[in-house]
């Protein structure tokens, strides 16, 4: 599989999520509620006009969503459950290309019985550069591209 461990642990969700590890979607932070992940863009993740497919991206920031939404260690409550995308929507800002890395960061909003509401910004930087010009701090992982809103329920497993 593909790089989808944080300190020796692997998220249960990644086990055989053969798309995530297609993409090359490496884990780089997780917590209740939250994750930040990363990949560079290949050249078969773009479109015709040699940008990064709209459903790239889309996937990308699907991917973070789920790791934010599932507990890496679930509590025995939780454990007969998974919790899934009830809807979803996506605000394409600007493109990103070939060579780029991919971060994007994931944040839970709002919890309210087998409801939520998170929301996952999408970034692109030169492999190796620094943050962009303008972003609001020199920790943010380059240039915003895609603004992801997620909302989820949560079912049982079957």
């Amino acid at each position: 599989m593909a790089e989808t461990t944080l300190s020796g642990a692997t998220h249960p969700i990644l086990e055989n999520d053969y798309a995530s590890e297609w993409m090359g979607i490496e884990v780089l932070a997780l917590s209740d509620g939250h994750a930040t992940i990363r990949m560079t863009l290949r050249q078969e993740m773009l479109n015709g006009f040699g940008m990064a497919h709209g459903g790239m991206i889309f996937a990308f920031g699907d991917t973070a969503f789920a790791l934010a939404c599932n507990p890496i260690h679930p509590a025995p409550r939780e454990e007969g459950t998974i919790t899934v995308a009830s809807g979803v929507d996506i605000n394409f800002l600007k493109p990103a290309f070939r060579g780029q890395v991919l971060t994007a960061v994931a944040d839970r909003r709002s919890s309210a019985g087998r409801s939520g509401l998170y929301d996952i910004q999408i970034f692109a930087a030169d492999a190796g550069a620094p943050a962009s010009e303008g972003q609001p701090s020199s920790s943010t992982p380059g240039e915003l591209i895609a603004e992801f809103r997620g909302r989820s329920r949560t079912i049982p497993k079957k």
